[in-house]
């Protein structure tokens, strides 16, 4: 049988329901009986388990937190683990159509979650049909795991694990192909600090996002007009200025880029204090910042410039507020995969906190790392080869955190193509309809290989 022909007949299907779930805008909320995360990560999970059920599968509904469908019989698991919950999108911030209102355009799909990761969860859908549709032995349980709080802490896979325990092979398709072998470890924390000119200031959508947007309120005349619109214009950086009686409203327009490659986007949090700093502002929080963070995103101001073969640690600031009298921020930190928190947390001792502002680690996840001759990487790679012919690409590391992380013998495998930037965590994001029918058959051989181990 021809797996590219089967999942190509499936084509329309694919969309469909790709349409359905792009608009169900979930993002997480606040909890609700029923909905730990939110009504419309729930309302996303109902939706996905009903196109399955529909199918015919056995599906099971963890408590709104997580759910699956099931295929075939057997003592081990295989595990196809995405997620159905999304960043936040609005149409002020750059969109060119409703952000939850898929569009089809010359053959590519536009809306929040059609590449990360609803495209890939509907693609592993119709995966599992064509499995089934061939009529191989199936000595395993095939489950499609679908998660509803990836984007932002990922307790929806650590109540499948208590549940159901791990499995003995499995992927997720939210990384690159030819997969993910490395993952870097995770930092998260909060910086405080107080500020004589700043009376607001409010920035970024999601720790996890780079700030494409910051307004702050500062008092009038702290600064030098010209210094900083010289400054902004040189870079050409878009920003506003509104004068009042006694402040000026200063808003900057950055680009949003995964926390995980900072250096893709251009942070509007970062880009306003460096340019208050350049404009002759004299103030302790804008002083901290920029020592601390500046414009960089290689963890320098922190002492925390690191790097192993396989790659460079990175920071991103990604929201900012005011918290009554102080200034409060979100560090996002992913450090190499052969390093560890210790490590880090060592290097950056002595900058944790000073007379100007201090930094509080909240959670940190250590990196996960997979030899490329073992079994699983080496199968789905095989996998991947065996449709794409492609032998140049190699598997990788990478900053991203997935769902890897939270369950034994996994790794990311899909479901972008590593040349490929498809606006995630951005406006506009995308994927080509073929790409999603590539990865469909991508899945269906690396399936049949875990099956022979």
């Amino acid at each position: 049988m021809n797996v590219k022909t089967m999942v190509t007949g499936y084509r329309d299907e694919l969309v469909e329901r790709l349409g359905k779930l792009v608009a169900i805008p979930s993002v997480e909320g606040r909890p609700e009986d029923g909905a730990p995360f939110g009504p419309g990560p729930r309302d996303a999970l109902h939706a996905a388990l009903d196109m399955l059920e529909d199918d015919g599968f056995k599906t099971v509904n963890l408590h709104n937190y997580i759910g699956y469908a099931e295929l075939g019989e057997g003592d081990q698991v295989i595990g196809v683990i995405g997620h159905l919950d999304v960043v936040p999108a609005i149409r002020e911030d750059g969109w060119k159509t409703d952000p939850f209102v898929m569009k089809e355009k010359e053959g590519i799909l536009y809306g929040r979650g059609v590449a990360d990761d609803k495209g890939a969860v509907v693609a592993s859908m119709i995966a599992l049909k064509v499995l089934r549709d061939m009529n191989v032995p199936i000595k395993k349980r095939i489950r499609l795991i679908m998660g509803t709080n990836e984007e932002t802490g990922s307790k929806c896979l650590a109540h499948y694990v208590e549940q159901e325990g791990h499995v003995d092979y499995g992927f997720t398709p939210d990384g690159d192909f030819p997969g993910v072998h490395g993952e870097k470890g995770m930092l998260g924390g909060v910086f405080r600090s107080k500020s004589l000119n700043i009376l607001e200031i409010h920035g970024g959508s999601a720790k996890n996002v780079v700030a494409a947007k910051c307004t702050a309120k500062v008092v009038k005349n702290s600064y030098s007009s010209k210094k900083l619109s010289d400054w902004f214009h040189n870079l050409n950086i878009d920003f506003d200025v509104e004068e009042d009686d006694d402040c000026n409203k200063i808003t900057v327009y950055g680009k949003a880029a995964h926390a995980s490659t900072p250096e893709l986007g251009i942070n509007a949090i970062s880009c306003l204090l460096a340019a208050l700093k350049e404009a002759g502002m004299q103030d302790p929080f804008v002083n901290y910042y920029w020592t601390h963070f500046g414009l960089t995103t290689d963890g320098s101001g922190l002492n925390a410039k690191l790097e192993d073969e396989f790659g460079v640690l990175t920071l991103n600031i990604g929201v900012i507020e005011t918290d009554d009298d102080e200034i409060v921020g979100s560090i996002d930190i992913r450090f190499p995969v052969t390093m560890s928190t210790k490590s880090v947390l060592k290097a950056m001792k002595d900058r944790m906190e000073d007379e100007n502002g201090k930094i509080e680690i909240v959670s940190a996840v250590e990196p996960i790392y997979f030899p490329i001759d073992s079994p699983l990487v080496s199968s789905l790679y095989d996998a991947y080869v065996e449709v794409t012919g492609d032998t140049k690409s190699k598997p990788m590391t990478m900053g991203g955190g997935t769902y890897a992380k939270g369950i034994n013998n996994t790794i990311a495998f899909g479901c972008g193509f590593s040349d490929k930037d498809y606006h995630i965590h951005d406006a506009n994001e995308y994927v080509g309809i073929d790409e999603l029918l590539l990865q469909t058959e991508i899945y269906v051989h690396a399936l049949l290989k875990l099956l022979e181990l």
